[in-house]
């Protein structure tokens, strides 16, 4: 599906090696005469990654550069590189980013760096082996459809295993990260060591403390399944408190038209396990949630929404959106989800 970014990819890199030189002596006089004052550039490319990272930055964000990627409404997984943000990522000085399949386009632009002094923090490679293969549940739509014969001629008698890109749904894997995070910057600004380390132990509580509320209304509620009519993107949340789970699609399925047989199951596991609510994602179309609901035999189940935060725009962090508020809010509809 990603074919094309990568032969884009290497054409703009090519353009890049060619141009940079020169633009070089520009390059090298503007940090001659602003060395001392120069702000630490930080790229993430979603919303999770960049609010963790300010608040680990603390007042210390105003020196910083702290760039969002997919700050527009596009998801991870519709995500298409523009030059400027090929050339951001080139030339950062800290890279934060998922690291699944989604972001292969980023493990191409790291070969053609600029800047070959920057780190990186690959989220799936912090959590080493805690991150979770992509599965499918009974009833869920397989969209194995969706790769070419072509694809599967070539990865005839390969052993891949893809895995689940959404690790920033568990506040218990944010912790993890929160704490690679605030190394990688006491590593690059050593003078300000103690501030990342207390601001991350700050915010870590703030984490732990929600992590409780969850593992708390999960305890005490009737139910403990969720249905899902819609992209399934909550693997790491539902695992942190051992929910069950029936989903139309896995969590990077590009699917949008559930088939028959996929809305009379979740509408039969209505029926059979009494759940009153059908859960979609952010800026879903409801159309399969209603249509799976007309299937049942009560047609009365409320439609909620879980914030998966896979598209979270710069004016609504302008508005206040956090990690903390979205999932603060997650946590109300799940309680309702869980009666």
């Amino acid at each position: 599906m990603k074919k094309w970014i990568t032969g884009a990819l290497a054409i703009l890199l090519g353009v890049m090696s060619i141009a940079v030189p020169f633009s070089g002596m520009h390059i090298v006089e503007a940090k001659t005469t602003e060395e001392t004052d120069r702000k630490l550039n930080i790229v993430t490319t979603i919303f999770p990654e960049y609010d963790w990272t300010r608040n680990i930055l603390g007042n210390r964000e105003a020196d910083v550069n702290l760039t969002m990627l997919l700050d527009n409404g596009t998801d991870l997984h519709s995500f298409q590189p523009a030059v400027k943000d090929i050339m951001k990522v080139s030339s950062c000085d800290l890279l934060i980013y998922v690291g699944g399949e989604s972001d292969q386009w980023i493990e191409d632009a790291l070969e053609s760096a600029q800047n070959k002094d920057m780190k990186t923090i690959n989220l799936m490679e912090v959590l080493g082996d805690t991150i979770k293969e992509e599965e499918t549940v009974e009833g869920m739509q397989d969209s194995e459809h969706e790769h070419g014969h072509e694809d599967e001629h070539a990865h005839e008698g390969e052993d891949e295993k893809e895995y689940d890109e959404h690790v920033w749904t568990s506040m218990r894997n944010a912790s993890v990260i929160c704490d690679a995070i605030a190394e990688t910057l006491e590593e690059m600004d050593p003078e300000n060591k103690e501030i990342y380390q207390t601001n991350a132990e700050n915010y870590k509580a703030k984490l732990s403390t929600l992590d409780q509320k969850y593992q708390e209304t999960v305890d005490t509620d009737r139910q403990n399944t969720l249905i899902f009519a819609d992209r399934f993107a909550f693997r790491y949340l539902v695992d942190d408190y051992g929910l069950n789970y029936y989903a139309a699609f896995s969590g990077c399925s590009a699917e949008s038209e559930a088939s028959f047989k996929t809305v009379t199951f979740l509408a039969g596991k209505l029926d059979e396990l009494g759940i009153k609510t059908v859960l979609t994602i952010e800026k879903s179309d409801d159309r399969i949630a209603q249509t799976v609901i007309e299937n049942t035999k009560k047609k009365d189940q409320k439609i909620l929404e879980l914030n998966s935060m896979q598209s979270i725009t710069s004016d609504e962090i302008k508005n206040g959106v956090t990690y903390l508020s979205v999932m603060e809010d997650n946590l109300k509809v799940l309680k309702e989800a869980l009666k």
